[in-house]
């Protein structure tokens, strides 16, 4: 079986989602949220389930089987600051995203995402890569 990854980029009104096979991309969208879209939800935090369905939702309309996915990557949030580069997600990571400890920005949804539907694939793997948290100046 080939090597599938998931990709999520969770932004202020989109969500960017990509997949790969290896290094090469195989399937790439942006998911657009209108303002009434995401008015239900007062902090970025609570879009976390809607956000999980609607990424579900693309993949399943353009017959993305999830069960090939070894690995699913997020977008960075806000974590302490950290040097660039890819981190597995842990139970600390996610109580620090999920509680906006270093504040409130739409790409802390990117852990949550990615260990949740990692979660529901037998040996997948969650990670994150490049948090906007990073600062090598």
């Amino acid at each position: 079986m080939k090597e599938h990854i998931l990709v999520i980029n969770p932004g202020s009104t989109s969500t960017k989602i990509a997949v790969f096979e290896g290094r090469k991309e195989v399937f790439g969208k942006t998911i657009y949220h209108t303002p009434q879209d995401l008015a239900p939800y007062p902090k970025i935090s609570q879009q976390y389930e809607y956000r999980k369905e609607t990424i579900f939702n693309e993949l399943k309309n353009n017959n993305i089987q999830t069960g090939h996915f070894a690995v699913v990557i997020g977008r960075g949030g806000l974590v302490h600051p950290i040097a660039s580069g890819t981190y597995r997600v842990n139970e600390q990571m996610l109580k620090h995203l999920a509680e906006s400890i270093s504040g409130e920005h739409a790409s802390n949804l990117g852990g949550l995402l990615a260990h949740s539907i990692a979660s529901e694939i037998p040996g997948c793997q969650a990670f994150i890569a490049d948090p906007v948290v990073v600062d090598e100046l």
